[in-house]
C-alpha cells in the first residue's frame, strides 16, 4: 500500500511507529497509550484500521519470538541436546523439571502479560474510533474486537513452531513426578495415622467404599497436598494461557493412567489367591479422582452433575454416588472416573489372561484371580483376547511331547472349572478345549490315564474336595450341585420371576456353535467332555474294565469297597448295562472271599486232613484263590508254570473241595497269576518277600539242590530260558541266588548264598539289575489289554480289507469304514472309526499295507 503525504498521512503512520516501538519494544512504556489514541484515530479515520492492527501485532511477534521464546526454549536446551543416557541422569534429580518449568513459566508468563496490556491500549484506542465513528454514522471497520483472540493465536502458533521435539517428554516426566509424590503423601498419611490403609492398598475383597471410612482423615491427606495440587495447577493454567491446553491435558492424562497401570501391576504381582480388583478401585476414588476434582477446582473446570450441560453426559452413567471427600461428582470428573476404571479393568485383565496358564495350574486356589477376571470380562467385553491368547499358551506350554498325558488331562479339568466360573454358557470353553482334545486324540494313552484319573484315589483330585476322593466322585457331587440349579430353574419360579428372567435375556455371543442350545450349554459335563475325547464311551468302559481286572488280580486280600464305589458312579454316568461284566468281576472277588472261608473250613473238619496236611507240608490256611467267571472277564494272559509237589498238592485239594461244593463247577488254575509271600531262612539270616508264582517256584526249587543250571532250571519250571533269565535276576539283585559262567556260555549256574559275606560284593550290579527286574515285572500285564483284545476281533476283518484294496486299489479311511459295515455280516463289522484307524496302522506297521496322502493301498 502506499501513502500520499499530501494530506500528512505518512507523518501518521510514522508516529505511530514509533509510540508502537516505544510501547512494545526496550524496556517499554505504557505512558504512550495516551499519546498513541490520536494516531491510531487519524489513520483509522483515513482507513488503515486493518493496517494498524497488523503492524502492531507483527510488532508484538517478533518482540515475543526473539525474546521471551527464545529464553523459554534455552532453558531446556541442557536436556533436549543430550543423549538417552544423559537424560535419565536428568530426570533422576529430584528438583528437575520442576524448577526449570516454573522459572520459564514465570519469565514468559510476565512478558505476555505486559504485551496483553500493550494489546489492551491498542484496543482501547481502536475502541474509541469506533465508538466516536458509530456516533457520527461513518464506516468504520471493527479490529478492537478481534485483536485479543489474535494476540492469542499468535502466543500458541510462536511457540508451538519453536517447539522442541523432547518437551512433551518433559512435561510427561513432570506430572509423573508430582502425582508419584502424591501418591506417597497419601500412602504416608494412611501409615501414620493407622488409617484403613489395608483397605484402601492392600489386599481388600470388598467391592464398595467403606461407610466407616474416616472422613477426617482424608480431608487431612488433601489438605497436606493442597499446596501440591496448587503448584500443579498454576502450571497447567500457564500452559493453558500459552496455549498449551491439548498437550498439557495429555501430560497429566498419561502420568495418571501411567501410574494406575504402575498400581494395578503392583497389587496384582504373582499372587492369584488374592483379590485385587476392590482395591485397585479404591485407590483410584483416593488419589486419582482426589487430584483431579482439586486440580478441575483449582482451574475452574468444574461444573456440577445436574448444571445446564447435563445433555453432554455420557448415557451409560446413571445418577452417581458421592465419592469419599468429594461429594457428588462433576460431569468431567465422572468421565473421569469411567475412563480410569475402565482402564483398571482393561489392565488388570491383560495380566491375568497373560498368566492365565499359571493361574488354572494353581486353581482352585487361584479362585480369586478368576473372579476377578471374570468381572473384568464383563466390564470390557473382551472374551475373544483371552481365547486366542489361552490357544497360544496351551499350544506352547501344554501341548508338547514333553508333557505327559496325566499332566495335560489335569490341566484340561482344572481349564473346564475354570472357564466355567468365567463363562457360565460353556461358549469360551468350547473354543478353549477344541485344540486340548484334537491333541489328546492322538496320543496312545488317553484313554488309560483318563480312566486313572477318574478312579485313582489319589491322582484325580490333587485339587480339592475330601482326601481320598477320586474325581468322579467330585464330578458327581458337582453333577448333582448343577442338577438341582437347573431344577430350581424350573421349579422355584412364578410368573413376575419369569417375566423379568425374559426381559433380562441376552442372546448367546457370536462365538457361541448354533447347534447347540442355551441350556444345554449351562449343564457343563465334565466327565462328559473327557468321553467326547475318546469318542465312545464303550472304548472308556472296556479299558475300565481292563484297569479293574488288573487291579483285582493283583490284590492279596479282598478288600473292594473302594472299587464298588467308583463302579457305583460310573453307573450313573454310563447306566448299569454298559457295567454289568464290571459288577460281575466285583461279585466275583466277593464270592471268592465267602467261598474260600467255606472251602478252609470243610477242608479243616474233614477226616484225615492232619495226614494230608503233613504230607503236602503246606497249610490251607496259607492259600486264598481268586474265583473268576472267565466269560465276563478280559483275556487273561496265560503262562505255562510248573510249581512245587507241594504247592501242586494244595491247589488239587481245593480244587476237589471245590467241586464237591459248587458242583458241577470246576476250577481252572492260571498258576502264572497271583502273589506269594515267602520267608527264606539261611544260616545266618532271615528274609521275606511277596513276589509273582515264577518267582517263587524258582526260589522253592533251589530247596531241592544248591546249584542249578539256567536250561535245567528252565526245564523244571516249564518256562523259556530267557523269560527264567529275566525274572531270576531279582532273586540276584537280592543277594539271594549268585550267578557263574557254566560249561556252556549260555548256559549260566546258579547258586543260593547261605552266608552275608559275599553279598555285598556287587552291590551296584544288583541294584541296577533290581530296577531293571522292576520295569519288566511292570511291563508284563496279566490282562490283556484293550489294544491287543481289539488287535484280535480285528484280525478276522484283515482279508476283508486286504481283498478291497486288491480290488479298487486304495481307498481312504472313510470308505473302508463305510464298506466294512455295509458288507461284513458274519462277522459283523461294529467298530468305531478310531479303532479301524488304529488297526490300519498297525498293518502299516507291519508293512502289509502302506499310506500315501491319506489313502491307504497294499505294499509292493
Amino acid at each position: 500500500m502506499q501513502l500520499d503525504d499530501s494530506d500528512g498521512a505518512l507523518d501518521s503512520w510514522a508516529r505511530f511507529c514509533a509510540l508502537s516501538g516505544e510501547l512494545v519494544g526496550g524496556a517499554g512504556d505504557l505512558s504512550v497509550g495516551p499519546r498513541l489514541a490520536p494516531v491510531v484515530a487519524d489513520l483509522c479515520a483515513r482507513g488503515l484500521a486493518t493496517l494498524v492492527r497488523d503492524y502492531f501485532l507483527h510488532n508484538l511477534e517478533e518482540t515475543f519470538r526473539n525474546n521471551a521464546v527464545r529464553m523459554f526454549w534455552q532453558k531446556f536446551h541442557p536436556y533436549s541436546s543430550s543423549s538417552a543416557v544423559e537424560r535419565i541422569k536428568f530426570c533422576v534429580q529430584e528438583s528437575w523439571p520442576e524448577d526449570v518449568l516454573s522459572a520459564a513459566l514465570e519469565d514468559i508468563c510476565l512478558e505476555k502479560s505486559y504485551q496483553e496490556k500493550c494489546v489492551l491500549v491498542l484496543a482501547h484506542a481502536l475502541q474509541s474510533y469506533e465508538e466516536k465513528a458509530q456516533n457520527r454514522k461513518l464506516k468504520a471497520v471493527e479490529c478492537s474486537s478481534s485483536l485479543m483472540p489474535r494476540y492469542q493465536l499468535m502466543v500458541s502458533s510462536v511457540l508451538l513452531t519453536t517447539l522442541p521435539l523432547s518437551f512433551p517428554e518433559i512435561l510427561n516426566v513432570y506430572f509423573k513426578k508430582k502425582l508419584e509424590e502424591l501418591n506417597t503423601m497419601v500412602d504416608a498419611s494412611d501409615e501414620n495415622d493407622q488409617l484403613v490403609s489395608h483397605e484402601l492398598f492392600g489386599q481388600s475383597n470388598v467391592s464398595a467404599w467403606d461407610s466407616k471410612m474416616d472422613i477426617d482423615s482424608q480431608e487431612k491427606v488433601i489438605s497436606e497436598s493442597c499446596t501440591l495440587v496448587k503448584n500443579i495447577g498454576k502450571v497447567v493454567r500457564d500452559f493453558r494461557c500459552l496455549g498449551f491446553t491439548s498437550m498439557t491435558e495429555d501430560s497429566y492424562s498419561s502420568a495418571i493412567i501411567w501410574l494406575l497401570k504402575s498400581k494395578v501391576y503392583e497389587l496384582a504381582g504373582d499372587d492369584y489367591r488374592i483379590p485385587v480388583l476392590g482395591s485397585v478401585k479404591k485407590w483410584i476414588q483416593v488419589v486419582p479422582l482426589q487430584f483431579l476434582h482439586a486440580l478441575l477446582t483449582y482451574l475452574g473446570d468444574s461444573v456440577d452433575y445436574d448444571s445446564g450441560l447435563s445433555g453432554l453426559k455420557s448415557p451409560l452413567a446413571s445418577r452417581p454416588s458421592s465419592f469419599p471427600g468429594i461429594g457428588v461428582p462433576s460431569q468431567a470428573l465422572l468421565r473421569w472416573h469411567m475412563r480410569l476404571e475402565y482402564f483398571a479393568y482393561e489392565t488388570l485383565q491383560d495380566l491375568r489372561i497373560g498368566k492365565l496358564f499359571e493361574i488354572i495350574v494353581d486353581y482352585p486356589e487361584s479362585s480369586p484371580a478368576i473372579e476377578d477376571l471374570k468381572q473384568c470380562l464383563e466390564y470390557t467385553g473382551q472374551h475373544s483376547k483371552l481365547v486366542d491368547s489361552f490357544i497360544s499358551s496351551l499350544r506352547y506350554r501344554l501341548l508338547t511331547a514333553g508333557a505327559s498325558t496325566n499332566d495335560i488331562l489335569h490341566q484340561y479339568v482344572s481349564t473346564i472349572k475354570a472357564l466355567r466360573s468365567i463363562d457360565p454358557t460353556g461358549v469360551f470353553l468350547e473354543a478353549v478345549g477344541e485344540p486340548i482334545r484334537d491333541y489328546l486324540r492322538g496320543r496312545k494313552d488317553t484313554i488309560k490315564c483318563i480312566v486313572t484319573m477318574l478312579t485313582d484315589g489319589s491322582g484325580g483330585n490333587t485339587s480339592g474336595g475330601n482326601a481320598g476322593d477320586n474325581l468322579l466322585e467330585e464330578l458327581n457331587r458337582d453333577a448333582e450341585n448343577q442338577e438341582n440349579a437347573d431344577y430350581d430353574d424350573h421349579t422355584n419360579i412364578d410368573e413376575k420371576q419369569a417375566w423379568l428372567n425374559s426381559e433380562s435375556w441376552e442372546p448367546d455371543p457370536v462365538e457361541a456353535d448354533p447347534l447347540k442350545g442355551s441350556r444345554s450349554r449351562r449343564k457343563i459335563d465334565i466327565l462328559g467332555l473327557m468321553v467326547s475325547i475318546i469318542g465312545s464311551k464303550d472304548q472308556l468302559v472296556n479299558e475300565y474294565r481292563v484297569m479293574l481286572a488288573e487291579k483285582l488280580l493283583s490284590k492279596s486280600d479282598f478288600d473292594i469297597d473302594s472299587d464298588i464305589r467308583t463302579l457305583e458312579l460310573l453307573k450313573i454316568h454310563f447306566g448299569e448295562s454298559s457295567m454289568q461284566k464290571c459288577e460281575i468281576m466285583l461279585n466275583d472277588l466277593i464270592d471268592s472271599k465267602r467261598t474260600n472261608s467255606n472251602i478252609k473250613t470243610s477242608l479243616l473238619n474233614a477226616p484225615g486232613t492232619v495226614a494230608g496236611q503233613e504230607e503236602a507240608e503246606i497249610s490251607h490256611d496259607v492259600l486264598d484263590a481268586t474265583i473268576i467267571s472267565s466269560n465276563f472277564w478280559p483275556p487273561i494272559q496265560t503262562e505255562d508254570l510248573a510249581v512245587p509237589a507241594s504247592v501242586d498238592k494244595l491247589l488239587s485239594n481245593f480244587a476237589q473241595r471245590f467241586h464237591q461244593i459248587k458242583t458241577p463247577r470246576k476250577l481252572l488254575w492260571k498258576k502264572n497269576l497271583g502273589t506269594v509271600k515267602l520267608e527264606l531262612q539261611f544260616e545266618d539270616r532271615s528274609m521275606q518277600f511277596t513276589v509273582v508264582p515264577v518267582q517263587a517256584a524258582i526260589i522253592m526249587r533251589f530247596q531241592e539242590k544248591p546249584s542249578w543250571t539256567s536250561k535245567a532250571l528252565a526245564t523244571e519250571i516249564g518256562i523259556p530260558v530267557d523269560s527264567l533269565n529275566r525274572r531270576i535276576g531279582f532273586w540276584t539283585s537280592k543277594g539271594v541266588l549268585t550267578e557263574s559262567v557254566g560249561p556252556d556260555a549260555d548256559d549260566h549256574i546258579f547258586t543260593i548264598v547261605d552266608s552275608m559275606s559275599d553279598v555285598n560284593k556287587n552291590s551296584i550290579v544288583n541294584e541296577s539289575c533290581e530296577a531293571f527286574q522292576m520295569n519288566e515285572d511292570e511291563g508284563e500285564s496279566s490282562v490283556a489289554s484293550v489294544e491287543e483284545q481289539l488287535k484280535k476281533e480285528m484280525t478276522v476283518y484283515e482279508k476283508f480289507i486286504i481283498g478291497m484294496l486288491t480290488n479298487f486299489g486304495n481307498m481312504t479311511l472313510d470308505k473302508i469304514h463305510n464298506t466294512l459295515k455295509m458288507f461284513c455280516a458274519e462277522p459283523s463289522y461294529d467298530k468305531s472309526l478310531q479303532q479301524l484307524q488304529s488297526f490300519l496302522s498297525g498293518l502299516v506297521s507291519d508293512e502289509k499295507l502302506e499310506m500315501r496322502d491319506g489313502l491307504y493301498l497294499l505294499k509292493k
